[in-house]
């Protein structure tokens, strides 16, 4: 179905022609309007406006009021203060907004598809191989995650990467222990768990780095067999990628874990683009972009310096010869824009990162692979916090296992479902809480600007209040409870009732949706939808203590206030999975 226009769009729409109709001279003027607590919106675009028209701008703002066509959608528009206008809807208004919206037959709430979508390639959760995955690695994935159903539900064609750390020197130490000692991984992928396989890698990886710093000719012979892999010797490459399979075993066991879709076709790590690397260089030496320096193809920046003042390059290649991650990270460049036809680039990294990314992407834009109409755009995170403020660390010190992290988030979820708990079955407190759990930490994540550090608090995190995801869900589980406990009687839209201020400051906030979608996506702000989210909570909390649902006066109020249940769950649940969160019908 087409979009639903907005309520705001509808008034912004009205007060643009009052205004155009006021003073036509000054063309199309913008109102500047905003939800407000002293009426539905106010409207503040008068003063620039009549500053601009030397007016008095209480003045103006009463001839405008005298050109604002109310009736259907604007019940009253009153002028405020030196010059704002304070605009009520009628309640018709709100209650056929969201009639329409919940008639969308896609079940999208009304949310439009972009008017001109593109291609973005998206290159988020990014492990490495033979390391277990840490509490460093989970804002990637769940950031990333949640940017990627933005996007799609907005019609945006999404190309999902995940740039691996499959490459460098410490494999050929790697491979030929394994070469050395084939027992050690003799067993078939499908016979361990994700967790088992990383622990064989470990010890693994213990085993040939302990014979590696004591033996010099086993130094000798791993440090030939990088060569022999760079080189694409046959048996090498092989082994090698027995090892990155046995890791992707233990990458799947935990995005599994984070209720994450996480294609093996996706994964391209560092080792995808090494075809590429020598051309790249070849490239932006004969374009003049790089040059040698030092034996090393360098990129310089005018305003990157070291303490001592002198230039810091971008390192392309190494005088040995060797290639860096920005070899890599442009080679892949490369590939996203000619082979994939991106129009966005989007990097869901580590704000420590930036430096590098910067310089990456300004090489990338002298090569002119990057122009107007092809962007790259680095989504820095910030850091992962303790209760202590300081980055979250174990108690010996140690970085905290993505894995323990996550099963302590649901085993806490757990306890306060088993406590909530009516009719559950023990499976269905175990789903439920995985599902509590796994949300908890990524609303967590996502409720905080990406930019911004978080402090990880797993006591808050699973607490039935606050802003947390466990409130959402328990604010979605109890609208499904009063819609089985209306049985027969069906959720129907009465636009001709009178709605009290809960329900117009619900059903106002409700018709925002698409408008938050929107926004979330353009900006790739999965937080102001998160914010968004916990507002509709809260709204339908002081609806639900002020206005009686199945015990309303009236039929028709009873299925009217069960259909502002109706359209509210609905909202819940769809801007709970654009989040990567689940909502479960009971908790």
């Amino acid at each position: 179905m087409a979009s639903v226009t907005s309520l705001t769009a509808s008034v912004h729409q009205r007060l643009a022609s009052a205004l155009s109709a006021t003073l036509p001279e000054t063309g199309a003027a913008d109102p500047l309007l905003r939800r407000s607590d002293r009426a539905d919106f106010q409207a503040n675009g008068i003063l620039a406006l009549a500053k601009r028209a030397k007016a008095n701008p209480r003045e103006l703002a009463a001839q405008v009021v005298g050109h604002v066509v109310t009736g259907d959608v604007i019940k009253d528009v009153e002028v405020s203060g030196p010059g704002f206008l304070n605009v009520t809807v009628t309640d018709r208004a709100i209650t056929e907004n969201l009639a329409a919206r919940a008639a969308d037959p896609d079940g999208r709430l009304g949310v439009p598809y972009a008017e001109q979508p593109g291609t973005t390639v998206i290159d988020y959760a990014q492990p490495n191989v033979a390391k277990e995955m840490h509490v460093g690695h989970l804002r990637s994935a769940v950031i990333g995650d949640s940017v990627v159903q933005l996007l799609e539900f907005t019609g945006e064609n999404v190309v999902r990467r995940h740039h691996i750390g499959d490459w460098g020197t410490q494999f050929g130490m790697l491979i030929q222990y394994l070469d050395e000692h084939p027992h050690e991984l003799d067993h078939k992928a499908s016979e361990v768990s994700g967790e088992e396989a990383m622990s064989n890698l470990d010890r693994l990886y213990k085993a040939a780095r302990r014979l590696f710093d004591s033996d010099e000719e086993f130094k000798t012979r791993a440090r030939r067999r990088v060569v022999d892999l760079q080189a694409g010797d046959a048996h090498t490459v092989a082994m090698w990628q027995k090892f990155v399979d046995e890791s992707k075993i233990y990458f799947f066991s935990v995005f599994e874990k984070l209720d994450m879709d996480v294609r093996d076709a996706d994964i391209v790590g560092e080792s995808g683009y090494n075809d590429m690397l020598a051309e790249t260089c070849r490239l932006l030496e004969e374009s003049g972009v790089a040059v040698r320096s030092e034996g090393a193809l360098c990129v310089f920046f005018d305003d990157v310096k070291g303490p001592d003042g002198n230039k810091v390059p971008l390192i392309v290649q190494k005088s040995d010869g060797g290639y860096g991650y920005a070899a890599t990270d442009l080679s892949a460049i490369r590939d996203r824009v000619f082979n994939l036809k991106a129009n966005n680039l989007l990097y869901v990294v580590d704000a420590r990162q930036s430096l590098h990314f910067k310089m990456v992407f300004e090489t990338a834009r002298r090569a002119g692979w990057l122009n107007d109409d092809v962007t790259a755009y680095q989504l820095a995170f910030g850091t992962v916090l303790g209760k202590d403020g300081k980055p979250f660390k174990t108690r010996e010190g140690e970085t905290v296992r993505l894995v323990d992290l996550l099963d302590e988030a649901i085993e806490r979820a757990s306890a306060v479902v088993r406590e909530k708990a009516q009719d559950l079955t023990e499976e269905e407190i175990a789903e439920r809480g995985a599902q509590v759990g796994i949300g908890a930490v990524k609303y967590a994540d996502l409720s905080t600007s990406a930019n911004r550090d978080y402090k990880f608090d797993l006591d808050q995190m699973v607490s039935l209040n606050g802003d947390t995801s466990v409130y959402l869900q328990y604010a979605y589980a109890r609208i499904q409870s009063i819609l089985r406990k209306a049985q027969e009687v069906r959720p129907a839209a009465h636009p001709e009732l009178e709605l009290t201020q809960a329900e117009r400051a619900l059903g106002l906030h409700a018709d925002a949706f698409a408008e938050t979608v929107r926004e979330s996506a353009e900006e790739y702000a999965p937080h102001k939808l998160a914010a968004y989210l916990y507002q509709l909570a809260s709204l339908y909390t002081s609806f639900y203590d002020k206005c009686p649902v199945l015990k309303a006066e009236t039929p028709e109020q009873v299925e009217n206030r069960l259909f502002l249940c109706d359209v509210t769950a609905r909202t819940l649940h769809q801007g709970m999975a654009l989040l990567g969160i689940r909502t479960p019908e009971r908790l």
